[in-house]
């Protein structure tokens, strides 16, 4: 259940409490100071370069439309520029604690909840922050946000200024309570509506818009750099959930359109920090000297949120030959991870098992009395093995294709209409060729389905494979013009709405909608609102693993790489608290420091290791 302290309503008052969680009590009281994994003490100042893929070519983050730049995203730890009602607390699995709000009240039912909006909040104009912002926004967002937005504020209903300080929202009348949809009303960053009064918010815009959050931008190269600055004057500096955080003078994010140069720019010292992506980099490329000499420090960062599933495979459902479920398993039966991982990826990788890879929201075994309950009204038009056998994936040692998958992959495909003639898979009825189209979103993603590729080929397969320009991508990816492709799949801890925009039919029928491989599936459907109905532990689990069954047996994606920690590589330069705790996600962006003593002897050790004195 969605936990606050005890409500008492009195007239038209709310018992405000200063956090709300899920599943679980909150951690922090009403009177605490700071985060524990946040220095109160940081001093402020220097400058943060960080890299970023692709390019930008807008400020506005609420729409579909354009490449947003880094730092004015709608919401989380990117919105630097913005202000959120709630703060997500990352030491705890779903507990937020007010932010812009100093007080929040939800409903026994969750179906009204309400925001008490902190006093002496203003924008960067200093104008006053208000409700009247609030509400704008989210109504705003109703009407002209991103699908994904639309589609996360799906049940909400009306949203009303009650008093000069109070927002009440209200489900709509047809909705269930959805305790998700309150934290995702409460990560938006709220916009300013005297700003936009005579501004079109459903363009992009090379503009920097105003902000009322910790940062601004001052000046950009369009599609290449963003640099921003510290706001001196910031009014959320010493409110607890900001305390010690927000350290930087500057923030500079530099664009790359290719991996390799990326790497290269940051052994050069162009970067600071970045996370590395790539297996073979991780391994092999932090040898040069600045490691050796402890100038460059290079860190496996246990992280406590559900990993997912990295950069699966996974097909267009509105190409004919991927709806049946036959050929999508024995495709699935092609790939072989133990031989990839250890081939190509050098052993890096754990092999992901689950939708919800590394959290209790992981199914295993065979489902339990509780799932039965949620599984049982499916039964025939679900999988029958989701009832009778444990998932174990498509496992091997790693040494030679597995014939026997060989053979079954083969009979799957003979079952389904298709056969091997003079060495080419075909259509047993019109004879066409059976072939496989498939972008990637970076070379090096592309090079990790070489061996499948391969095995593909072997049984007469025809494969071509490509990784264009980051934008084109993501247009080929929300238009459905692909067979073939990756994408990450990554849950919160309080995933429903985020199952909503990528597995939902809804999404799959809206334009821009997040669920690009198309899953229109009931019994998904099903799962997904059992999901976000849930109001304990026990149901809230039932529901994830049953849902995780379901979507395993139909082969929608091929589960592989299970990422066992945050690569993180950086320059020693920077602060850190002494707190060491495994959080949610890495703290460097918003609780690291600039330390002078540390910058200057990186700067002379690199001077002393190049000879440049």
């Amino acid at each position: 259940m969605l936990l606050v302290s005890p409500i008492a309503l009195a007239a038209d008052a709310f018992d405000y409490q200063h956090g709300t969680s899920y599943l679980e009590p909150l951690k922090y009281p009403a009177d605490f100071k700071h985060f524990e994994w946040a220095n109160p003490d940081a001093p402020k100042g220097g400058l943060l370069r960080a890299p970023e893929m692709g390019t930008f070519d807008s400020f506005n983050g609420i729409l579909d439309k354009g490449r947003v730049a880094n730092g004015v995203a709608r919401s989380g730890e990117g919105a630097l520029i913005y202000d959120r009602l709630l703060e997500s607390a990352i030491d705890e699995p779903a507990s937020y604690y007010g932010r812009l709000a100093s007080g929040v009240w939800v409903a026994d039912d969750f179906r009204r909840f309400a925001f008490q909006i902190r006093e002496g909040a203003y924008w960067h104009d200093g104008e006053p922050l208000g409700a009247s912002d609030v509400v704008y926004t989210f109504r705003l967002l109703k009407e002209k946000g991103a699908v994904g937005v639309r589609t996360a504020l799906r049940e909400l209903g009306s949203i009303e200024k009650i008093a000069d300080n109070e927002v009440l929202f209200t489900t709509k009348p047809d909705a269930s309570g959805n305790p998700d949809l309150i934290f995702q009303v409460g990560g938006f960053s709220i916009l300013p509506e005297h700003y936009w009064a005579d501004r079109d918010i459903t363009k992009t815009t090379i503009e920097p818009p105003l902000g009322s959050g910790p940062y601004k931008v001052r000046d950009y190269d369009l599609g290449r750099n963003v640099t921003y600055e510290r706001v001196n004057n910031y009014w959320g500096t010493d409110i607890p959930v900001n305390r010690g955080r927000y350290n930087y003078d500057l923030i500079k994010y530099d664009y790359f359109r290719d991996e390799s140069v990326m790497l290269e720019a940051h052994k050069g010292d162009v970067v600071d920090v970045r996370r590395e992506t790539v297996s073979k980099n991780w391994v092999t490329a932090y040898d040069f000297p600045a490691v050796k000499a402890g100038y460059f420090k290079k860190e496996l960062v246990d992280l406590s949120r559900p990993w997912g599933l990295w950069v699966p495979v996974m097909w267009n459902l509105d190409v004919p030959k991927f709806q049946d479920i036959r050929v999508r398993e024995a495709l699935a039966l092609m790939q072989d991870f133990r031989y990839t991982n250890r081939v190509l990826m050098y052993g890096f990788y754990d092999h992901a098992k689950s939708f919800f890879y590394n959290s209790k929201m992981a199914s295993s075994g065979l489902p339990s009395d509780k799932e039965l309950v949620l599984l049982e009204p499916w039964r025939g038009e679900i999988p029958e093995r989701v009832f009778t056998t444990a998932w174990e994936g498509n496992e091997s040692d790693g040494f030679g294709f597995p014939r026997e998958k060989l053979k079954r992959s083969l009979e799957l495909f003979r079952e389904a209409g298709y056969e091997i003639q003079d060495r080419v898979m075909v259509d047993m009825e019109t004879g066409a060729p059976f072939t496989i189209d498939f972008i990637m979103v970076s070379p090096f993603a592309l090079r990790k389905e070489i061996p499948f590729m391969s095995n593909l080929n072997m049984i007469g397969i025809k494969t071509t494979a490509r990784s264009p320009e980051l934008s084109n991508w993501l247009y080929r990816m929300r238009n459905g013009k692909w067979e073939g492709a990756q994408n990450g799949f990554a849950p919160g801890h309080v995933p429903g709405i985020m199952l909503r925009n990528r597995l939902s039919t809804q999404s799959a029928d809206s334009q821009g909608g997040l669920n690009w491989n198309r899953v229109r599936d009931s019994a998904v459907d099903a799962m997904i609102d059992h999901v976000m109905a849930a109001r304990t532990p026990d149901d809230f689990y039932a529901a994830t693993h049953a849902l995780d069954r379901i979507l395993l047996w139909n082969f929608y994606y091929i589960p592989a790489l299970g990422v066992p920690g945050y690569r993180l590589v950086y320059w020693d330069r920077f602060g850190q608290p002494e707190n060491k705790m495994r959080l949610q996600r890495p703290i460097w962006q918003d609780a690291w420091w600039y330390d002078p003593t540390r910058a200057k002897r990186v700067e002379d050790g690199i001077a002393g290791l190049t000879g440049d004195h």
